[in-house]
Formats: structure tokens, C-alpha cells, sequence
């Protein structure tokens, strides 16, 4: 018998007394091996995938926007709300608690104040002598510390507290607070020029719509960081947040039954803290859902996307085509926001509807002055013409967020207002 062994083209007659067994397929030449190999790898079922392997075949690529996700409003629109009503509480709370120390403290003095019953003007007047008691004997204090220096020095020392305390006593408590608020925006503004606190002040004191931060609403509405913005939005807040403090005492006194107030001060900064927190979520709000998917848009489009060159051709037919489309709309990143500009706005907007026939102007020339409502409205429009044309310079969703917070807070504010200090008094009675 003779065995034979497989090879391409070629057949050869071994005899019976070869030691291999007879039909050997292996091929001794390795050529002839690598082509078995092939054939045999050919031959194989292909590999039946499992079902987890099944399913992530079906499922579809993760997209650029899926990878790096989507900025969110929920949490700052829940810091929005907790931040204002915490504010409003508080300022709730603390009036209640001053105006009853005043009460107390007029109905066991003698009656200086008038006869019959105590009134707001009264507390306040009450308030006002005790603070300017307390000037006194601060400089009754340093008077006498003064006596250590030299007497050149001494008078010159004294004309200085006075200097900067006479105007701080003869003004309003509006604008007091005022004046309160802005030396706390020249701290911040202070800050910002040590460059060790620019890297940190940059993250806290800043809002930006893309770094997930909800806090920041709050911090950037005291932070500054030139000088000219710090100085308008500070003499804007001294010149209307007098007069939107003077309009929230008037319409608390309008109260039925009356209710009695100390101070208007808490008030007034828990609605310019709730402004500033609404305007920044309005920025907020319109970066995220709007300007953030335009962005992705205009990145991810064809016209952006740059073609590898790798050959002459592909590269001049590269710079032909940028050339082409040189005239579409550049990408315009989203830029972080700070100032209380928008807190300002709402004082604006309020000072403007509670006091149509009063009159405005420019503390530089030319200061001709106008009529409030139209140079208000003139500021609303300007902001209106900068969202529509896409100005950068200015934060305009910030300023008419502001702007709508004063006008809704000049219809359903004083009542919202009253109904807390009612609600605050009735909780203290029960804790009582």
C-alpha cells in the first residue's frame, strides 16, 4: 500500500514502510505551511459576540457635547431661590426684632418724641439721635487717645473724623447703606489688585456660566475689577438706591393695619442682594441654554473644521476655502461676568416707576437734566440694541434682568415684604 501526502501540483508515492502514518497533511516546506495555515484560518466560523458586545455595537457613538455635557441651570436656580429667601427671612426677622427694642425703649423713656402713639418716624428719629450719641463718644475716645501725639498733629486728626463722619450722620439710612455696600465692592476691587488672590479671586469672585459654580452668583455681584467700573456702579447705587430705599419705607408705612419699622436698611439690602442673584441667573440662564449651543454649532460645522493637507493640493485647496469663509460669523466664546450692575438696574428701574415726574443727569458734562422715565428707558433700550447686535462689552442680559426684578418688585413687592414680617412676627410670638 502506498500513502499519499497532500501538496499543491505535486503528488508523491511513499512506500508502506515509511515510520510517518499513512495520509500525513502536513506540509514540510514552509511555504506550504503558511498556505495551510491560511486555509485553515478561512475555514474557521467567524466568533458569535456575547450580549453585552451585541448591545455596544448597536449603541451609537458618544458625541463632543455628550463627552464634556451641558452646563445646567437647576442648581442656580435653586441657589436663586434659597439665597433670596434666606436673604429676605433674615431681613424679615432682624427688622422685627430692632423695632421691638425700639418700641420698648420709647415706651420706657420719657415721651420726647410727641404724644399719643409711637410711629415709624418716631423709631427712626429714635434710631438716629442713638447713633449720632455713639459718633460722640467715639470721638470723645480717640480725642483722648490723641493726647499722646504731638500737638500739631492733634487738630488735624480731629478735622479728619469729622470730615468723614458729619456727612455719614446728616445722611439718610438708605444712603448710609449704600455707602455701606460700596466700601464693601472697594474691598473686593482691593483685592483683586494683589496678584497672589487674582488666580483664587478669579474662580470665587466671578461667574462663569461653564464652570458648574452656583455661589458665584452671589460673590460677583460685589466684585470689581477696574477702577471706572467700581466708581459708576457706585455713585449709580448712591444717587437711585437712596431713592428705591425712600420708596420701600413710604409704601411699608401705606400698610393696613399699620405695622411699625425701625429701619428700612435690612429691607433694602435684601432686595438688592435678591436683584443681583436674579439678574446674574438671567446671564446665566441665556449663556446655557442659548449662547452654549450655538457655540457647539458653530464649532462642530463643516466651515470650522479644518481638512488635513497632506499633499500641495489639498493645502492651497485648504487656504482657498478659509479664504471663502472669511465673511462667516466668528465663534464667540462665553465669557464670565461680574459687577452690580445688575443689582444697580433694579434700583434704577424701581426709583423710576415709583417717582415718574422726578428728573435726571450726568455728574459730567454735558449734565443736562432729563426726565427720569426717559432716560431710564433710554438705558433699557441701549441694552435691548446691544443683545440684538450682539455686544460683548456689557453684560445686557444681566442689565435687563435687573431691570425686570425692580419693575416686578415695584407691583408685588411691598406686599411680599409685609406678609414676611408678618409671617416672622407670628413665628416669634409662638417661639415666644
Amino acid at each position: 500500500m502506498f500513502r499519499a501526502t497532500f501538496r499543491p501540483h505535486l503528488s508523491i508515492l511513499v512506500p508502506r514502510t515509511y515510520p510517518n502514518p499513512p495520509f500525513s497533511f502536513s506540509p514540510p516546506h514552509p511555504t506550504f505551511r503558511a498556505s495551510w495555515q491560511n486555509l485553515r484560518r478561512q475555514s474557521t466560523l467567524p466568533k458569535i459576540p456575547s450580549f453585552r458586545e451585541g448591545v455596544a455595537l448597536t449603541q451609537h457613538p458618544q458625541s463632543f457635547v455628550d463627552k464634556i455635557g451641558r452646563p445646567r441651570v437647576r442648581n442656580q436656580v435653586l441657589f436663586f431661590l434659597l439665597g433670596s429667601a434666606v436673604a429676605f427671612t433674615y431681613a424679615a426677622g432682624r427688622t422685627n426684632y430692632e423695632t421691638d427694642v425700639w418700641i420698648r425703649k420709647l415706651g420706657t423713656a420719657p415721651s420726647i418724641w410727641g404724644t399719643g402713639t409711637i410711629t415709624s418716624i418716631d423709631l427712626k428719629r429714635a434710631q438716629n439721635a442713638d447713633m449720632i450719641k455713639t459718633l460722640r463718644e467715639w470721638y470723645a475716645h480717640i480725642h483722648g487717645r490723641l493726647q499722646d501725639i504731638p500737638g500739631v498733629v492733634r487738630p488735624w486728626a480731629a478735622v479728619a473724623y469729622v470730615t468723614v463722619m458729619q456727612p455719614y450722620a446728616d445722611a439718610s439710612e438708605g444712603k448710609r447703606m449704600c455707602w455701606k455696600i460700596c466700601l464693601f465692592n472697594a474691598a473686593v476691587w482691593a483685592a483683586w489688585k494683589i496678584r497672589r488672590l487674582q488666580g483664587p479671586m478669579a474662580v470665587s469672585f466671578m461667574h462663569n456660566p461653564l464652570s458648574g459654580l452656583s455661589f458665584t452668583l452671589l460673590t460677583s455681584m460685589f466684585s470689581h475689577r477696574t477702577f471706572i467700573h467700581l466708581l459708576f456702579n457706585c455713585l449709580a447705587l448712591e444717587s437711585f438706591g437712596s431713592g428705591a430705599y425712600y420708596y420701600l419705607t413710604r409704601e411699608q408705612a401705606k400698610t393696613s393695619p399699620p405695622q411699625l419699622e425701625s429701619t428700612g436698611a435690612w429691607h433694602f439690602l435684601a432686595f438688592f442682594i435678591s436683584a443681583g442673584l436674579f439678574s446674574g441667573l438671567v446671564s446665566h440662564v441665556v449663556a446655557a441654554k442659548f449662547q452654549y449651543p450655538r457655540l457647539i454649532a458653530q464649532l462642530s460645522s463643516a466651515s470650522t473644521i479644518r481638512k488635513p493637507t497632506d499633499t500641495w493640493a489639498a493645502a492651497i485647496a485648504s487656504s482657498s476655502s478659509r479664504a471663502t469663509s472669511s465673511s462667516a460669523p466668528a465663534v464667540r466664546e462665553i465669557l464670565p461676568s461680574l459687577g452690580a450692575s445688575g443689582a444697580v438696574y433694579a434700583a434704577v428701574t424701581l426709583t423710576a416707576l415709583a417717582f415718574p415726574e422726578s428728573q435726571v443727569a450726568l455728574f459730567i458734562p454735558p449734565s443736562y437734566p432729563i426726565s427720569i422715565q426717559w432716560g431710564v428707558g433710554g438705558m433699557v433700550a441701549l441694552d435691548i440694541l446691544g443683545v440684538l447686535r450682539g455686544w460683548r462689552y456689557f453684560d445686557h442680559w444681566a442689565h435687563l434682568g435687573g431691570a425686570a426684578f425692580g419693575v416686578a418688585y415695584y407691583a408685588y413687592g411691598p406686599q411680599f415684604w409685609n406678609m414676611m414680617r408678618r409671617k416672622m412676627q407670628v413665628e416669634e410670638g409662638a417661639a415666644k
